[in-house]
C-alpha cells in the first residue's frame, strides 16, 4: 500500500490516515446480490469531471437518497443529546486526540460522507454535495485526497508538493458502475482510521477487523460468518443506529425481529441474543449487572494494531541533531514521538478498565469552565449500581495532556492542520495556532496558553472473542480482581478486610474449641453414669 503525504497534514494525523482511502482495505471478495447492473445505467456510462457530478447521475434514479442522508449525524456531524441537552459532534466536542475539527476542516472532513467542506461556508443544503462512493464503492480504488475538504483526486497531482510523488486520479466511472452495498471496508476506511491513524481513537476497531479470524472477532471472522457493520447496525433511511454519543447501555427487551421498525437499537448483544442466552441461569444473572461486552471482549487491541492511549501534545518542537523536527519509533517501528505532535503511548493487547455505565455520557464542552488542579474529564460516563439503569462495561480510557487557556480557565482549539504560518505544525508556537483556532469559534482568547492532564473514555464493543476465551470466574472473583475500586460491588477473595477475617476465624476457632469441650465434657459425663 503506498501511502501519500500531504503537507500539513502530517503535522496533525498519521500516515496511514491520510489516504482515507477506500483503497486502503482490500475489497473483500463477495458474491453479488444486486438485482441491477449500474454498469449498464446510461447515466453512469460516461467519464465523471468531480464526486458531485456523480452523485447528481445517483440522484437521477436515487431520489430521496441525498435528502435521507442529509438528515443524519453523518452528514450534520451533530447530535443532541436529549438525556444531557448538550448539542455534541465533531464540531462541538473536543478530544484529546486531534483535539478539535472546527479550524482544521479542509484535512478532518477527509472522512466526511460529502465533497467540499473546508470552512464554515459548507452548504448542507446541496445535495450534490453528499458522498454516495465514500460508503458505497465496492472496487476498493476509491479515495479522498487530504487538504480538499473530502474531494477525490480527479486528475494527476504531486503531493506534498515538490516531493516527487505523484497521487493518480480515481476513475469515478468506474466506481460509480460498481457501487454495493456498504461493507467493513468502506465503513472502516474512515472508522477504523478516527483519531488519526490505524486503530488510534477506539482501540477495538482498526484495519485488522477487515478480515479477521474468529479469534479477533467471532461475529466478523471471514471465514465463519462474515458480518459486516451493517449486519448489526442495521440502517434504515440511511439512519444507522448505534450513537458512541447516546449509546444503549442496558437492553432488556429481548430479541428483536429484523426488519421491523421499532425505534430500539439493532446493535446490542440482546437484540440478536436474548436474554438468556446461557446455559447456566447464575451466568444469566450476571448479565442484570454486567454487559456481555465485559465478559467476551477479554481484551482490546488484539489484532496486531497498536492504540493510542496516550497523547502529550506539550512535549512537541523537539528538534534532533541535525535540525530538523524529531521522530522516535520503538522497536516494532511505531512512532512515540513526533515533534509536530509530542510524545504517545502506544498498547496492545489491553485488558479494559470498567465502568458503571446508563447510556449517559456528559462533556466537557469549549465554553466550560475546568479545574486544572485535577485531571479534566472529556466526557463522564454517567451511573452507578443502584440506579437500575446501569452495567459494568469496559472501557479504554485515552489520556492526553492538551492546551488551555489558563486565563479563561477553558480547554480551548488550536489550527494543527494546514500549510500556512498558523498551523502548530509548521511554528510551533501555540498561542498563534490557538488564536487561529479560536478565531471560528467566536469565543474569548486570553492569548495564553497552558497543558492539561485530560482522560477520554470509550466504550468498548468490538473484538468479541469466541466463548472459549471469553473471562473466567478467577478474573473477577480471584485475588487480582479486574474490577478492583469498583463502587457497589464485593468480591469474595479480592474485598478482602483482614482485621475482618481475623475476627471471624477467631470467632470460628473459639466455636470449634467449645463444641470440642462440649462434645468432650458430654463423653466424660456419659462414661461416669455408666
Amino acid at each position: 500500500m503506498a501511502i501519500q503525504h500531504s503537507r500539513g497534514y502530517a503535522g496533525l494525523l498519521s500516515a496511514a490516515v491520510m489516504t482515507v482511502a477506500m483503497a486502503i482495505l482490500p475489497a473483500q471478495a463477495r458474491a453479488s446480490t444486486s438485482t441491477a447492473d449500474h454498469g449498464t445505467f446510461k447515466e453512469l456510462q460516461q467519464p465523471f469531471d468531480s464526486g458531485p457530478a456523480v452523485t447528481q447521475a445517483c440522484l437521477k434514479c436515487h431520489t430521496e437518497a441525498a435528502h435521507q442522508v442529509m438528515k443524519t449525524p453523518h452528514w450534520t456531524w451533530e447530535f443532541l443529546n436529549p438525556a444531557t441537552n448538550q448539542k455534541l459532534g465533531k464540531q462541538h466536542v473536543l478530544n484529546n486526540f486531534c483535539i478539535s475539527v472546527e479550524s482544521n476542516y479542509a484535512f478532518c472532513t477527509t472522512c466526511h460522507a460529502g465533497y467540499g467542506w473546508k470552512d464554515n461556508s459548507f452548504d448542507f443544503t446541496r445535495q450534490e454535495n453528499v458522498d454516495c462512493l465514500v460508503c458505497h464503492d465496492t472496487t476498493g480504488k476509491y479515495r479522498k485526497q487530504p487538504g480538499t475538504g473530502g474531494l477525490p483526486p480527479v486528475k494527476a497531482i504531486e503531493s506534498p508538493p515538490g516531493s516527487g510523488k505523484i497521487v493518480k486520479p480515481v476513475d469515478l466511472m468506474r466506481v460509480a458502475q460498481n457501487v454495493g452495498k456498504t461493507s467493513r471496508d468502506t465503513c472502516g476506511a474512515c472508522h477504523f482510521f478516527g483519531g488519526g491513524g490505524d486503530g488510534v481513537k477506539h482501540g477495538d476497531m482498526d484495519s485488522s477487523l477487515a478480515a479477521p479470524e474468529a479469534e479477533l472477532d467471532i461475529h466478523m471472522d471471514a471465514t465463519g460468518l462474515d458480518f459486516s457493520c451493517a449486519t448489526c447496525h442495521q440502517a434504515s433511511g440511511h439512519r444507522v443506529p448505534g450513537s458512541r454519543y447516546a449509546p444503549t447501555a442496558k437492553d432488556d427487551q429481548g430479541k428483536l425481529m429484523r426488519g421491523k421498525e421499532s425505534g430500539r437499537n439493532p446493535a446490542t448483544c440482546q437484540s440478536c441474543h436474548g436474554l438468556d442466552s446461557h446455559q447456566s441461569s447464575r451466568l444469566n444473572s450476571h448479565a442484570d449487572k454486567i454487559a456481555c461486552q465485559t465478559c467476551h471482549i477479554p481484551k482490546y487491541a488484539r489484532g496486531g494494531v497498536p492504540t493510542k492511549m496516550g497523547w502529550d501534545w506539550s512535549t512537541g518542537g523537539q528538534k534532533g541533531p541535525d535540525g530538523k523536527p524529531l521522530i522516535k519509533k520503538d522497536a516494532k517501528g511505531h512512532v512515540i514521538y513526533d515533534a509536530r505532535k509530542g510524545d504517545f503511548i502506544l498498547a496492545e493487547n489491553v485488558v479494559p478498565e470498567y465502568k458503571w455505565f446508563n447510556g449517559t455520557v456528559s462533556y466537557t464542552l469549549l465554553n466550560a469552565k475546568i479545574d486544572n488542579s485535577k485531571v479534566v474529564p472529556i466526557n463522564a460516563f454517567q451511573g452507578g449500581p443502584d440506579d437500575g439503569k446501569s452495567l459494568i462495561w469496559p472501557v479504554k480510557v485515552m489520556r492526553g495532556k492538551q492546551p488551555y487557556d489558563p486565563v479563561n480557565m477553558t480547554l480551548v482549539k488550536p489550527h494543527t492542520a494546514g500549510d500556512d504560518s498558523t498551523a502548530y505544525w509548521k511554528n510551533f508556537g501555540w498561542e498563534k495556532a490557538v488564536a487561529a483556532g479560536m478565531s471560528d469559534t467566536g469565543l474569548p482568547f486570553s492569548g495564553k496558553v497552558d497543558f492539561v492532564e485530560t482522560e477520554m473514555a470509550w466504550p468498548i464493543t468490538h473484538m468479541v472473542a469466541p466463548k472459549d476465551q471469553s473471562l473466567g470466574c478467577v478474573d473477577c472473583h480471584g485475588a487480582e480482581s479486574r474490577l478492583a475500586g469498583l463502587p457497589g460491588i464485593y468480591m469474595p477473595s479480592h474485598s478482602v478486610n483482614r482485621l475482618l477475617d481475623t475476627a471471624g476465624w477467631g470467632l470460628a476457632a473459639l466455636c470449634l474449641v467449645g463444641v470440642i469441650g462440649h462434645g468432650g465434657i458430654r463423653i466424660l459425663s456419659a462414661r461416669k453414669g455408666q
